[in-house]
């Protein structure tokens, strides 16, 4: 069986820590999550991404500008959380799975 979320709290350096119920500690930065976003929309953007010139240079809005925080997180059943982020995307569904597999484990 997966491990599950026994304890969420954001750290003062804005990475998110979850404490697993296998004892381990897994911290996130809020960028990588927003990144690894497991919605179409994110994917498409990322493809897009890669077929574009080398040449061309991106535009970025002032929200984009700004470094991404984790405003909240929602749970989804006793599989999931919906994370939103201060750009305010909250599309994606993280199961616990997806989450653990992302984290970086804390060095105790």
């Amino acid at each position: 069986m997966a491990p599950t979320p026994t304890a969420l709290a954001l750290q003062p350096d804005g990475q998110l820590r979850i404490d697993w119920s296998d004892e381990s500690i897994r911290v996130y930065r809020p960028k990588d999550l927003r990144d690894a976003s497991p919605d179409a929309l994110t994917r498409e953007k990322h493809s897009a991404q890669t077929k574009k010139p080398s040449n061309e240079l991106n535009v970025l809005s002032a929200a984009e500008l700004q470094p991404i925080t984790i405003k909240g997180m929602n749970p989804v059943g006793h599989y999931a959380y919906q994370i939103v982020f201060s750009d305010g995307h909250d599309s994606g569904i993280f199961t616990f799975e997806y989450l653990y597999e992302l984290g970086q484990p804390l060095d105790s």
